[in-house]
């Protein structure tokens, strides 16, 4: 093996999966039906690339290793672009029909038709950066004001990214978590509408509509392959990319679904917490992940409805493998495809290449020779200066 990080220090737990039908009750195949066909219909839509790491899988010994590299989509650099503004398309839809006491067409919103009405609904969320350019941008298309709240970390180019979609950017001194609450606030107070990828008690129809745009990204993988992959690393957060993407799996290949193992960093894993409980906990955020967009201390409670399910594996990251697997994703093994990713995309890959280190592990998760690995590379580089950073010869964190 060429490629070898440092010192595992990877945690894992494991359980037997909870039955139910979660993966077609929280969210249906219309819901992502439904999505598939509005956001089809955007202009700049096309599918992005499922890469073959071929070189990467015979180094580490597996099968094949799938990525599914977001970088390019919509022109925003993530996979978010598919959720944040197809969920303010949905609360344009619904507060616009209730004041015109009619059903309105997603297509009507998207094409203008009502663009005073929509000129009246300002449309707010938190964000450690991704979710929040997709909901700038899709106000911004469909002709909505924007507030977006970020916290005392969030890079000033992630920021300023936002800004240059119209948005106004609001940042406090704390930590994710105090975003959101602060969102929900002056939301209330002010006769605003939260476009959260996140749910809470009596908020859930932005969160499945943020889940159900994430199918599109799981539909251009089933058309791509042939069979269904033995393996999927979801990156954690919330666990709404997870849960989105484990379900529209699960409708797709029934039983024949990808085993689906959860990773997080170690200092903000959440998911991995509640696995141990058994139920949604708070986690305790003491400093900061590199891995921005999966710095989160409480699970979606939807998402955890879908993941308690579906996902039998969850596996914390130490940070000291992100930059490394940064690096080897942008100069590849001889033959692979380079791919410039942003921090939060490598959480598989890293997991999957220290797993493979790890015989028991590799074991565990039934990580042989004939493992066919899907990966969700969640962004590509959203923040030039930190990826140039990370990708300086000298620096080897």
């Amino acid at each position: 093996m060429q490629h070898r990080f440092p010192a595992t220090g990877l945690r894992h737990i494991s359980f037997e999966r909870r039955q139910g039908d979660a993966a077609h009750r929280v969210i249906s195949k219309e819901d992502y039906a439904t999505a598939a066909a509005e956001i089809s219909q955007w202009d700049g839509y096309a599918p992005t690339p499922l890469i073959s790491l071929e070189a990467l899988a015979r180094d580490i010994g597996i099968g094949e290793i799938l990525y599914k590299h977001e970088g390019p989509r919509f022109g925003l650099g993530s996979f978010k672009a598919l959720g944040g503004a197809y969920a303010a398309l949905r609360v344009l839809q619904r507060e616009i029909g209730r004041k015109l006491g009619r059903e309105v067409a997603l297509a009507d919103i998207r094409n203008g038709k009502y663009k005073d009405e929509a000129a009246q609904i300002t449309l707010v969320s938190a964000t450690a950066g991704n979710h929040g350019r997709s909901l700038a941008w899709g106000c911004q298309r469909f002709g909505a004001p924007c507030k977006i709240y970020i916290h005392a970390l969030v890079s000033d180019g992630r920021a300023e990214a936002m800004r240059a979609l119209g948005a106004e950017v609001i940042r406090i001194k704390g930590d994710y978590d105090d975003s959101v609450d602060l969102a929900k606030t002056e939301a209330a107070a002010n006769g605003w509408f939260v476009v959260s990828d996140t749910s809470w008690e009596g908020y859930s129809l932005p969160p499945l509509d943020v889940k159900a745009g994430y199918g599109v990204m799981v539909q251009e993988i089933c058309d791509a392959l042939p069979e269904a992959p033995s393996h999927v690393f979801l990156q954690g957060g919330v666990g709404g990319l997870a849960a989105g993407v484990a379900a529209a799996l699960r409708q797709h290949y029934g039983d024949g679904s990808p085993r689906v193992i959860i990773v997080e960093p170690e200092l903000a894993a959440c998911l991995f917490e509640s696995g141990k409980a058994g139920a949604p906990v708070a986690f305790n955020i003491e400093s900061e992940t590199l891995m921005a967009g999966l710095s989160c201390a409480e699970p979606s409670p939807l998402a955890w409805e879908i993941l308690v399910e579906e996902s039998s594996d969850f596996i914390t990251l130490p940070e000291a493998m992100v930059a490394p697997a940064i690096r080897l994703l942008a100069r590849p093994l001889a033959g692979d495809t380079a791919v410039e990713a942003g921090e939060s995309a490598v959480a598989g890959l890293a997991a999957l290449i220290a797993a493979r280190q790890d015989a028991g592990l590799a074991a565990k998760l039934g990580l042989g020779a004939e493992a066919r690995v899907l990966l969700i590379g969640s962004e590509g580089v959203t923040d030039p200066a930190i990826f140039n950073r990370i990708m300086e010869p000298q620096n080897v964190a």
